[in-house]
């Protein structure tokens, strides 16, 4: 669709029909040109581009029906609006199986033709903007899956393509929610690895004492439940990927024999005499200080220098807020899609409140709040309504503590509690216990603020 004012052809074959609607649709803001018959009409359609076609069904030399099968198969894509006399709505409606957009019966009134155009308007730019986020996907915002226009994302995009072949491993940093497992996906997408397995493990998910098993495997008899041979993960990434999320949680134990297959380039299942070869690119994640463990002894310096050849490092989504309404839209296409479904916008005081929040759980949360929204709007739009109650009455951390306009203790207060809150558990990797003890208060209370916040 063009910008600025929209072109409209009208083709009938009726001189006064077609002045009355060329005056009005100027009117309205509309560029309109005019043809008396449907020779004429794809002539002009050939020649020249429409946003909308207002098209008479009984003409002359060529009617309507006719003229929209010839401009389907010459690759004309400009919306039809038939016009039908009495008489002829069965063939509009076939003009609609067609191709069509709608049908308009004669005689209408000025009204009926300007709802029906904006009608179109408004399905012409949720289209475009469908095609768009598909385009962004693919193209020059988009990167194997993640989608941004940051320039601090756009770099990460660079760094990514030159370690794609390489066997180098890598450790993604960054807060909870950013999404490092689908930087370390593009990793393995981007690189000479792409057809072999990507397998992922969050480390900190598996006990104790399952995880070796999980990662190298064992053999029928090793312990009680095992009764039978089972490969580990880095046997099943094989010649591909294994991204181990939430490396720092890992059990210093287990941080030993990982180094060595690191450097051995060989695992060895629980239980058995030999080892095994095994041709894996490991990448690793985590949101804590791995720096900080490492100097106070809770994870293996060697191994840190070994996971941290190439590290690449995520930005939280507040240090990306062009990103947020790209995101949204790119939800509310994932979510909000449904069948026979009108498509979903988001209206522009809701992308206000989006784009002012600090989203604390980064790229998921919005992911969760988009989800949400999309189930509890009513009809196409998403109002302020649909949002939970931390982002309408929300506003960025940094303005509450910088605006000279708003002198809310209240509010002040609150934006400090929820600010060392995230900090807090940023700080401990998510440990809430910790968390508590750091903020001096009960751990109770934590749970009821990170409730009252909507901290996840």
């Amino acid at each position: 669709m063009t910008d600025g004012p929209k072109r409209i052809l009208v083709i009938d074959d009726e001189e006064n029909l077609r002045h009355m609607l060329s005056v009005m649709l100027t009117r309205q803001g509309y560029l309109a040109d005019t043809a008396a018959n449907g020779v004429a009409g794809l002539e002009r359609l050939q020649a020249a581009t429409y946003d909308f076609i207002l098209c008479d069904i009984r003409m002359p030399e060529m009617d309507g029906k006719t003229l929209l099968a010839r401009a389907l198969e010459s690759g004309i894509a400009s919306p039809f609006i038939m016009m039908s006399a009495y008489g002829t709505v069965d063939t509009a409606v076939a003009c609609m199986k067609m191709g069509a957009y709608d049908f308009i019966s004669k005689p209408f009134k000025k009204d009926e033709i300007v709802m029906v155009l904006k009608k179109a308007e408004e399905r012409e730019r949720l289209k475009s903007e469908n095609q768009r986020l598909r385009e962004v996907v693919a193209g020059k915002d988009g990167f194997c899956g993640i989608i941004s226009r940051n320039p601090a994302m756009q770099e990460l995009f660079s760094q990514i393509r030159r370690i794609g072949d390489l066997k180098t491993t890598a450790l993604i940093l960054g807060e909870s929610g950013t999404g490092k497992e689908l930087v370390a996906s593009a990793i393995h997408t981007c690189g000479n690895r792409a057809k072999q397995p990507f397998v992922a493990v969050n480390c900190g998910a598996i006990p104790e004492n399952l995880l070796e098993s999980e990662l190298f495997g064992h053999v029928r008899g090793a312990f009680t439940d095992a009764s039978g041979d089972k490969a580990g993960l880095f046997e099943q990434a094989d010649n591909g990927t294994l991204f181990l999320d939430e490396i720092g949680e890992m059990p210093q134990a287990l941080q030993v024999k990982l180094l060595r297959v690191l450097q051995e380039e060989e695992i060895r299942r629980v239980g058995a005499a030999a080892s095994r070869k095994v041709n894996v690119r490991v990448v690793s994640a985590t949101s804590r200080d791995l720096e900080a463990d490492v100097r106070s002894g809770r994870f293996r310096e060697d191994l840190y220098f070994r996971l941290n050849v190439f590290s690449i490092t995520l930005p939280p989504l507040r240090e990306r807020i062009e990103d947020i309404p790209l995101l949204a839209e790119h939800f509310i296409a994932k979510y909000g899609a449904g069948d026979g479904a009108a498509p979903v916008r988001i209206v522009s005081e809701t992308m206000r409140l989006l784009t002012a929040y600090d989203w604390p759980g980064n790229v998921r949360e919005l992911e969760n709040v988009i989800e949400r929204a999309t189930i509890l709007r009513v009809g196409d739009a998403i109002t302020a309504e649909c949002l939970p109650p931390r982002l309408r009455g929300g506003v960025r951390t940094s303005e509450v503590h910088l605006s000279d306009e708003n002198l809310s203790i209240k509010k002040a207060e609150d934006a400090l509690e929820r600010d060392l809150i995230r900090k807090a558990l940023i700080k401990t990797g998510g440990n809430r216990t910790k968390a508590a003890v750091i903020l001096e208060i009960s751990h109770r209370s934590l749970l009821y603020k990170l409730k009252e916040f909507g901290i996840e």
